[in-house]
């Protein structure tokens, strides 16, 4: 879990079709190395990463196929410029959002025009697994980086967002041209929802049908009370279900 908040960048080259050795440059001891052990996780551009061997100035990352496919790093050769966060703490600040690190799918920048305030950045999306997540206000991590929607039209397949002159700075954010791809995680929270309001009420589970056929057999107090009504702890507790 991650909160959209990038502790710093670093260079990204693979070693082989699975392996990714990310170099944390100057800041990394103390933002990203410092107490980091392998087995633990490091969002990577947004991307949730798994480290296998840690290095004096990095570390070294697996990839599945599956990531390969739903991000940007299918796309990458050379080296690259890559936001690093490492992974939230309990008591940690939550300044952001909640961010799995888990990529819905690809965007890609469309214009990035300098205000008084802020950087305002538009992007389009073609992907509905990701489109169907931007609503106006919404949470949205592009790249790993936390931000808000500011405005998108119905479908969300474009979107706008304000980035303030920090983030810009600290981010690869500043390196996008018109075109350029980038990692995009819709908010998980929507996520249930949307999968809450579609499926429907939960199959009943056999502790509360258990629980309907006690009260229906007249193990009630007072049997005019609608079984909602009856519901109460001290017949919970009598029943063996608290």
């Amino acid at each position: 879990m991650f909160t959209g908040l990038v502790a710093t960048t670093g260079t990204l080259r693979t070693l082989g079709d699975y392996l990714l050795h990310i170099s944390c440059g100057n800041a990394a001891p103390e933002k990203i190395l410092q107490d980091l052990a392998i087995g633990d996780s490091v969002a990577v551009d947004g991307i949730c990463l798994t480290v296998t061997e840690i290095l004096p100035t990095g570390f070294v990352a697996a990839v599945s196929p599956e990531t390969l496919s739903r991000t940007t790093l299918a796309s990458e050769t050379g080296e690259a410029l890559v936001n690093l966060e490492p992974s939230l703490r309990v008591g940690s600040k939550l300044g952001g959002h909640f961010v799995t690190g888990h990529i819905d799918g690809i965007g890609y920048l469309d214009t990035a025009v300098q205000t008084a305030t802020a950087w305002e950045m538009s992007f389009r999306v073609s992907d509905p697994r990701v489109a169907r997540y931007i609503v106006p206000k919404g949470s949205i991590a592009v790249n790993g980086v936390s931000l808000t929607v500011a405005d998108c039209n119905p479908a969300g397949t474009w979107f706008k967002v304000a980035v303030i002159p920090h983030t810009y700075a600290e981010t690869n954010l500043r390196k996008l041209q018109p075109g350029s791809p980038v990692n995009l995680e819709g908010d998980v929270l929507g996520k249930y929802v949307e999968k809450f309001l579609r499926i429907g009420p939960h199959p009943q589970s056999p502790a509360l049908a258990d629980l309907e056929a006690t009260m229906a057999a007249g193990h009630m107090d007072d049997s005019s009370h609608s079984s909602s009504e009856s519901l109460t702890p001290a017949f919970l507790a009598e029943h063996g279900y608290l």
